[in-house]
């Protein structure tokens, strides 16, 4: 089976700094990966050469075949680290946008999960909290019938409360032959949904393996094998 992903000696120079380090990794359809490491360890800036929001200084993104561009961003469903919605706009007008911009955007299922929130679909983005800010974006990004999804740190600065739903919303609302990346440092929140995880620092792969296989090597859970080899576990 082909890769959805496929990053070849991909590196990203701001100058004498290496962000992204001449990495090559795969990721199969169907996986749910999560991207762990510190901040400052690369991983927004890998998303976003595979969104095509930045140019790799050497190597390749393919992303089904094809290097970002116009057939990518038919496939890929990306959530960015930072609001992107007009705080004037509304849950409506949003999902009129996006219908759109992509073929793929259904919005039966959008208004669906907005349902469950009981949050009014006029209301202002401006006039909500930052939670059902996050929830509303993270709605919009799984309303697609995407093959790739990138959420870049989905359950940063939010309530457990919120990042149990968001979690939730991953699971319940992906195409299943679809692939996931999922950006976080926050590893013992997701480490139950990941069926791979890749390891970033400095700009370098450390490792990339199943979940599953880093607990039964390890004998720990990825969350403590994550401190053990970002040196950040409590004192």
């Amino acid at each position: 089976m082909e890769p959805i992903l496929k990053c070849n000696n991909l590196g990203k120079n701001y100058g004498s700094i290496h962000a992204v380090d001449g990495i090559s990794f795969e990721v199969a359809p169907g996986r749910i990966v999560g991207l762990l490491g510190p901040n400052g360890s690369g991983k927004t800036t890998l998303i976003k050469m595979i969104n095509g929001l930045l140019k790799p200084t050497r190597g390749e993104v393919l992303i089904n075949g094809n290097r970002p561009g116009v057939e990518s961003k038919k496939i890929i469903s990306y959530l960015p680290d930072s609001n992107y919605l007009d705080p004037d706009m509304t849950f409506q007008s949003s999902v009129s946008l996006f219908k759109d911009f992509y073929e793929d955007f259904e919005e039966e299922r959008a208004y669906e999960m907005l349902s469950r929130l009981g949050i009014d679909p006029k209301a202002r983005f401006k006039t909500l909290s930052k939670g059902n800010k996050e929830k509303m974006q993270l709605i919009l990004t799984m309303s697609r019938q995407a093959k790739l999804y990138v959420l870049d740190e989905p359950i940063a600065g939010v309530d457990p409360a919120t990042r149990d739903y968001i979690l939730q919303t991953i699971i319940g609302n992906y195409n299943p032959q679809a692939s996931i990346i999922i950006s976080t440092h926050l590893i013992s929140d997701v480490e139950k949904i990941l069926d791979d995880v890749l390891f970033l620092k400095n700009g370098q792969i450390v490792l990339y393996n199943s979940a599953d296989a880093v607990r039964d090597a390890n004998g720990k859970s990825v969350d403590e094998v994550f401190r053990e080899v970002f040196a950040c576990s409590a004192n």
